[in-house]
């Protein structure tokens, strides 16, 4: 997800209404714990009940301040650290010490430990090759980093791959959004245009269960700034060879495919080994660890920018409920939690949600209690917990994506009620998102 592109009166401006209108976001976090504390027993559910009333302890500890402070050091780091605070840099790392510090040094009461894992490394050896054998004539794509020069470009996580022959390009329909786009195209290259209703990332995992050889994406041309290639990326764990060519070499081969054309493609890249990163947790001492709700954001940012939006305000916002809600648990008048709540700030979600991917993984064949799925009620997700647009969207549990598994779908229909008349009560304008896995919420519903 992007960021605004910095400078100082945008940061002044962004950290402003990120404070106003996302402290109500913030509010309801807090607010939906108290709540889930006493509801979830009924939360599989499915019938509407009466409007909850809200836990209103926890939310009103919550301070604009306390949100603001957290933004302007996140905004610091990435002012120290080339502008951003993206995974493998300075500014990420930065970020999780600050995340991890915080939660030792402000408060007892939680017990925080860091889950290290490894991102592979890599960069082109040389310059990708893309040919075409159309009618018996050989075309050589032009491939420049200057991408208003470029015929095409390479697509972030591609692997290497170096053809021997010629292979049958094959046009995916539809944008290639469903996996019925995606049938009777094994061991072809599928050329698919750019937009529709899913990102490049979901493209690439349709593909990868097609069976193709390769993938290339091409852009829309529906604007004059679509006409060029662009940089994007697969998930960073894809398995197939991908470019990403500009409109005009795109619709060129397309139309040509119609008839017959083939491919062939060279990328080759230097493997520069792995790089840690780190997802942090923090739970609850107190509450059942058979039972836990998982509080969850992602700590990483994008290359473009300082992230503050996307994700300063949700990892912001988890810090002062983990923090504020440890606080409220030393004292004798609060009462605590029949669950354990593990707060958790997820690495790498902008390269494909790879920190929430590995932390589910691990659940998934863990054996000591509170560390096994099965240990896991809910999850909840604060990605752009506060944002400059005015918005707050509430998950819709009915778009949830094709093969989520049911067990999944009672539980999330309640949470989406629960958001939903929170936003009705309080008398303030929210609308439906799709509930399509975008963000670190997928592995966990995915996983059921």
């Amino acid at each position: 997800m992007a960021s605004f592109e910095y400078s100082p009166k945008n940061v002044f401006i962004t950290l402003c209404i990120v404070g106003l209108f996302g402290i109500i976001t913030f509010i309801l976090s807090a607010a939906t714990l108290g709540t889930l504390n006493r509801r979830f027993n009924s939360i599989s559910s499915t019938t509407a009940s009466s409007k909850p009333k809200l836990n209103s302890v926890l939310a009103e500890t919550i301070r604009i301040d306390d949100l603001m402070n957290h933004l302007k050091q996140f905004q610091r780091i990435a002012d120290e650290s080339n502008g951003n605070r993206a995974i493998n840099t300075r500014g990420f790392n930065e970020t999780v010490n600050y995340i991890y510090n915080y939660l030792q040094n402000q408060v007892s009461g939680l017990k925080v430990k860091r889950e290290t894992f490894q991102i592979r490394n890599f960069a082109l050896a040389k310059d990708p090759i893309l040919l075409s054998l159309i009618n018996g004539t050989v075309k050589n794509f032009t491939y420049s980093s200057n991408l208003a020069r470029s015929e095409f470009t390479y697509v972030n996580y591609s692997t290497s791959t170096n053809f021997a022959d010629y292979v049958r390009v094959i046009n995916i329909p539809n944008l290639g959004c469903t996996a019925d786009d995606w049938k009777n195209v094994s061991g072809l290259v599928a050329l698919v245009k750019g937009g529709g209703t899913c990102t490049y990332a979901e493209k690439g995992l349709l593909a990868a269960n097609s069976g193709i050889r390769a993938l290339l994406f091409y852009n829309h041309g529906e604007k004059f700034y679509s006409l060029a290639p662009i940089i994007t990326r697969l998930r960073y764990n894809n398995q197939l060879p991908a470019l990403f060519l500009s409109y005009a070499a795109g619709q060129a081969l397309a139309d040509a495919a119609l008839v017959g054309a083939t491919v062939k493609l060279q990328i080759e890249l230097q493997n520069l080994g792995t790089y840690p990163v780190d997802n942090i947790c923090a739970d609850t001492i107190n509450g059942d660890p058979k039972q836990t709700i998982v509080v969850g954001s992602h700590s990483d940012g994008v290359q473009v920018g300082p992230g503050i939006n996307d994700n300063g305000s949700g990892t912001a916002a988890n810090l002062v409920l983990a923090t504020n809600l440890a606080r409220l648990y030393q004292t004798t008048t609060y009462i605590k939690y029949k669950y354990r709540i593990r707060f958790c700030w997820w690495a790498a979600e902008e390269i494909g949600l790879a920190g929430s991917s590995y932390h589910v993984q691990n659940a998934r064949n863990a054996t000591v209690i509170g560390e096994r799925l099965q240990d896991y009620l809910l999850n909840l997700n604060f990605d752009m917990a506060g944002s400059p647009n005015f918005i707050f969207g509430v998950y819709d549990a009915k778009t949830a994506i094709n093969g989520t598994p049911s067990i999944a779908l009672p539980g999330s229909t309640k949470i989406t009620e629960l958001y939903r008349d929170w936003f009705i009560k309080q008398n303030l304008p929210w609308d439906f998102r799709d509930f399509n896995g975008r963000s670190d919420y997928g592995p966990f519903l995915a996983a059921g």
